[in-house]
């Protein structure tokens, strides 16, 4: 009979350490994607110390954001004097919202499986040294959404959304939702035509890639037939939008 109770007893604490090892492998997968980042930038001023690989998982991380799932949302490092380059290992973060590397001196170039991240609101990358072309993957970030509302969200007390570089104001139609998708690419140097894999990004409002080093020809179909000129500007091998038929859209890139 006590044989029997210990046995249970055994069994009962196997499952428990087996929940437990199936969350910390979830956890982990996350924290070791950024931790692998870390581990790729130069940080003089500290901002990354809380970023201890040896947690369970990242959400106790300064400038990280996690769901009630402890899943990552968000990443804010905007602003933090941080050099190095970004790693493929971000593509791994598949509930993430929120990109924030705007204002270092990041090199490097945009890692092809950013266009795994299907979840991502917004990708803010402007204002760094990222060189390469834009990687076409990232025509698959159909979630690219930035809302708009005259309802604003609520946020957590005493939380200033700006200080995520995020802003909203009314949208021109009426009292509905509006929406944007933002890419912010602007001022680094980034080469290569604008890929035309992200004219299939229905919800596409806002694009700025001025002051690269682009080429080819602007698109004008699909959401580009919006976006304002100036947003483009500042490459002087990219040419003017393009017309149809007249031009390949790669003119100028060899």
């Amino acid at each position: 009979m006590e044989r029997w109770e210990w046995s249970e007893a055994a069994l009962v604490a196997l499952a428990v350490l087996s929940v437990m090892r199936v969350g910390l492998v979830r956890g982990h997968s996350e924290g070791d994607a950024l931790y692998t980042l870390r581990r790729s930038l130069f940080d003089p001023d500290n901002v990354l110390q809380s970023w201890d690989p040896n947690l369970v998982n990242p959400c106790t991380w300064f400038h990280i954001t996690c769901n009630q799932d402890g899943r990552v949302t968000r990443v804010d490092l905007g602003s933090s004097n941080l050099s190095g380059h970004l790693v493929p290992e971000l593509g791994k973060l598949e509930h993430l919202q929120y990109l924030e590397l705007y204002k270092n001196k990041i090199q490097g170039t945009i890692p092809v499986e950013l266009g795994n991240l299907k979840n991502l609101i917004s990708l803010d990358l402007y204002n760094n040294n990222i060189s390469g072309v834009i990687p076409p993957a990232l025509g698959k970030l159909k979630s690219l959404v930035f809302l708009q509302n005259a309802d604003l969200p609520a946020w957590p007390e005493g939380l200033n959304p700006y200080m995520f570089d995020v802003y909203y104001e009314k949208p021109n139609i009426g009292r509905g939702k509006g929406c944007r998708s933002f890419i912010r690419l602007n001022d680094n140097q980034l080469t290569g035509p604008i890929p035309r894999e992200l004219v299939g990004i229905s919800t596409l409002k806002v694009v700025d890639v001025s002051n690269n080093n682009l080429c080819g020809t602007i698109p004008t179909t699909g959401p580009f037939e919006h976006i304002q000129l100036n947003n483009f500007e500042n490459n002087p091998r990219l040419e003017g939008p393009e017309l149809q038929g007249l031009a390949t859209y790669d003119t100028n890139c060899s």
